[in-house]
């Protein structure tokens, strides 16, 4: 798949609709691929990415030719052997199969029929990752999608036992939200955090990000514990430890720093940031230098904020990790960073006044005066 145009063209194109029916005419020779193609395609133009999953569900829906369990079976027949032989390239696996598990959460979300539904999410995950689809299970008949979630935890398939952490989030991102208590899953990410798979992990540590937006105390005495039960290597528990904590860490919340082994108190002194010029437009790079001194070896965490400061203007902080080092004795910490000043992205900025800021094992240093303007005419 191309790199080039909009997610939605490059995820659910008619050249991946006309391939899903393919596939589902050749394990159901019932199946009306024509007709599923050309009637998905055409609405395909006026739709963003999740409606064009939904609607592809539905069109499978539309052009099955069988009803009830089979057409779970049915589905499942149309996958290729493997994800790999499907042609994934990552874990996450491809767009093309999400359909697929919204499918099943669609017009599969009968109390006779969890099991079933549940295995065949547990299929389709390593095709293209279920958790949206689980949410609507969990939102309808939360015990049982729980008990299931369980067994995914024990799977063999790391992307299966990822399913259990990341379909029970309590802030998935593009996914309905559950109003389940936010430490739900805790006993779950127990049995995972010390899983020997990357793409579980990451997901344990951002469940425990989100579980920290409200209970930041419960995921420090989680990563406590799980540090004194010696079940993981201690890089990847570092790792769980650093990303579920990063939202806390930007905030200079000091107990995520002693958790992550920098003294909030150190005797670190650090010289006025240094800017070549004060005045930049959109568009430009803003760069500056610093010099971080300790009279012993200390380690350091160290970010920089951006925060605007225009009177009329709520301030609105971006912060940035700059780096994790040691300051030695006698030989001053360098630090430089070119900054690119855009007006998109997630770290857009907009005409204004701001303050540029380094944030030192939590703590925040003087800040220097800079302006950017709109871009020049």
């Amino acid at each position: 798949m191309s790199s080039q145009g909009p997610m939605k063209e490059r995820a659910l194109n008619p050249e991946r609709i006309a391939r899903i029916g393919r596939e589902m005419q050749a394990a159901c020779p019932g199946f009306d691929a024509a007709s599923f193609t050309a009637e998905v395609t055409a609405d395909l133009p006026r739709l963003e990415l999740k409606a064009r999953i939904a609607r592809t569900a539905e069109g499978l829906h539309q052009h099955l030719p069988v009803t009830g369990p089979d057409t779970l079976k049915t589905l499942l027949r149309s996958l290729p052997a493997t994800p790999e032989a499907a042609g994934t390239e990552s874990d996450f696996g491809l767009y093309i199969y999400a359909p697929h598990s919204a499918y099943v959460a669609a017009h599969h979300l009968h109390p006779d029929r969890l099991d079933q539904a549940f295995t065949a999410l547990a299929t389709l995950t390593p095709y293209f990752s279920a958790e949206d689809a689980v949410r609507t299970f969990l939102n309808t008949y939360p015990q049982q999608t729980l008990a299931a979630a369980t067994t995914w935890a024990t799977a063999s398939d790391h992307r299966v036992r990822r399913l259990a952490s990341e379909a029970l989030r309590p802030h998935l991102p593009w996914s309905a939200g559950t109003g389940l208590p936010a430490d739900t899953a805790l006993p779950l990410l127990d049995a995972l955090y010390a899983d020997s798979s990357r793409f579980v992990t990451t997901s344990v540590a951002n469940h425990l990000r989100d579980i920290a937006r409200t209970q930041p105390e419960l995921v420090l005495a989680t990563l406590t514990r799980w540090r004194t039960e010696g079940r993981a290597a201690h890089g990847e528990l570092a790792f769980i430890t650093r990303e579920a904590l990063k939202a806390r860490l930007k905030a200079g919340w000091a107990p995520a720093y002693t958790l992550t082994g920098y003294d909030p108190q150190a005797a670190v002194t650090v010289s006025p940031l240094r800017l070549p010029r004060t005045e930049y437009r959109l568009g430009d790079s803003l760069t500056f230098e610093a010099d971080l001194t300790a009279p012993t070896a200390t380690p350091v965490h160290v970010m920089y904020v951006l925060t605007r400061t225009d009177a009329d203007t709520t301030a609105r902080e971006k912060v940035a990790h700059l780096t994790r080092a040691t300051v030695t004795p006698g030989a001053p910490l360098h630090l430089t960073r070119t900054h690119p000043i855009r007006s998109t992205g997630t770290a857009a900025v907009s005409a204004g006044s701001y303050h540029l800021a380094l944030q030192v094992n939590g703590r925040r240093h003087p800040p220097a005066l800079l302006r950017i303007a709109n871009h020049a005419a």
